[in-house]
């Protein structure tokens, strides 16, 4: 034993120094798996605390059986490849409780128009009932979605959007057993083409029938239709005005939910 200096560190000892983690494992677990929204895998998380992916796993083992002992509201499960904490099955009555607790809002006419619109026309797109709607629909859907009203429907062929139908859950609170059961309101609801033969109505296009002698076009209504004024101006085709998805006059200024 010598009371001399101590051998300076080496600099590889120094490097192996600064590579050991600053934070705890098991804290450091918890606090990323609480803020994720998605199953999480052991190599991802290893990245991101900076410990050796074998320990990782052997923490995150060791927190499930810790959460099991201790009969807490909350497991910790690897569920399809990754780690995610979860609400206990014995709890779910008061879970679902305090979740449904939030969703006794009425509904606001924007939102009974968007699921009136999904209810007849599905699936569709959202693309397609702003279309229908003429204003943007996406914060309206996601209530819709939340509330459990609709639900997606996989995809369009030909442009790849989301497709949306309404669900079971729809069909009980309106108190029908299919969609078979709802009122004939579908043939009713303007198509494209529709619109275009009343705007050609409107602006006078369709008012000039077609003769097959050769003569000049015959104003509608015969020989004796009066003849159009020389001095008149024409009268101008009003097009179709749909707004954009993303315009700011044409969105809805709320979620679908009414405030009371």
């Amino acid at each position: 034993m010598t009371d001399g200096p101590a051998p300076a560190a080496t600099e590889e000892e120094v490097s192996e120094t600064l590579a050991v983690p600053l934070v705890e494992l098991r804290p450091a677990l918890e606090a990323i798996l609480m803020v994720s929204d998605e199953p999480l895998d052991r190599v991802r998380l290893a990245s991101v605390v900076g410990h050796p992916v074998e320990d990782v796993e052997a923490a995150l083992i060791g927190l499930s059986e810790e959460y099991a002992a201790q009969g807490r509201g909350f497991d910790l499960r690897n569920v399809a490849g990754g780690w995610r904490f979860y609400s206990r099955p014995e709890y779910a009555s008061v879970v679902e409780s305090f979740v449904l607790e939030g969703q006794q809002a009425r509904l606001t006419q924007a939102a009974l128009e968007t699921l009136a619109v999904v209810a007849y026309k599905q699936p569709v797109s959202r693309a397609r009932v702003s279309a229908v709607r003429g204003v943007n629909v996406d914060g309206v859907m996601r209530t819709l979605l939340s509330r459990g009203l609709v639900e997606e429907a996989g995809h369009d062929e030909q442009s790849g959007a989301h497709l949306y139908r309404t669900t079971s859950y729809f069909l009980e609170r309106i108190g029908i057993t299919s969609l078979e059961e709802l009122p004939e309101l579908a043939p009713y609801l303007p198509d494209m083409e529709d619109l275009e033969d009343e705007l050609a109505q409107v602006a006078g296009v369709s008012a000039v029938e077609p003769t097959t002698d050769g003569a000049p076009p015959t104003p509608a209504g015969g020989e004796d239709a009066p003849a159009q004024e020389p001095d008149s101006a024409p009268v101008p085709v009003a097009e179709p005005v749909h707004h954009s998805p993303h315009s700011g006059s044409g969105t809805e200024p709320d979620g679908g939910t009414e405030v009371g």
